[in-house]
């Protein structure tokens, strides 16, 4: 029965997080719509309205507008620094990369989709499906 004890509260804990999470208040709109940005290029509108890249999840959308106001995030790996260890994406200083998860519809993590930034403020974007294997870069429009 000790032994169970921590997996008990492990399955309350994510239980309550995952409660609140639904019960959250939605985040207020920008003040100003212009400044939540569009991606661009080989396009089509999602039911928010966004342009996306044809190859972005409808998701991507939530993720590059909570991008645009600064969170608030889902999780709390959301804009930490992304290494780019492996040196898939272009070399740049320690710091230039930040990381973003883009939700998957029936799962209870993270997943493996994610939008990596480049710049602060975010000048270069990338999508990866795949948990950092491969890369497509992207645009977005301000």
């Amino acid at each position: 029965m000790r032994a169970l004890k921590p997996l008990l509260m492990l399955a309350v804990l994510a239980l309550a997080a995952l409660l609140w999470g639904r019960h959250a208040p939605e985040p207020a709109p920008p003040a100003n719509d212009a400044a939540v940005p569009h991606a661009t290029g080989n396009a089509r509108a999602d039911t928010t309205g966004v342009a996306l890249p044809s190859f972005l999840p409808p998701e991507a959308a939530d993720t590059l507008s909570r991008i645009a106001r600064g969170g608030p995030f889902e999780h709390r790996q959301d804009g930490v620094v992304f290494q780019n260890r492996e040196g898939r994406l272009p070399s740049m200083p320690e710091g230039y990369y930040h990381e973003y998860t883009v939700e998957t519809p029936g799962l209870d993590y993270r997943g493996a989709r994610r939008i990596i930034t480049g710049g602060n403020p975010p000048q270069a974007y990338y999508y990866t499906d795949d948990h950092y294997r491969t890369f497509r870069p992207f645009e977005v429009s301000r």
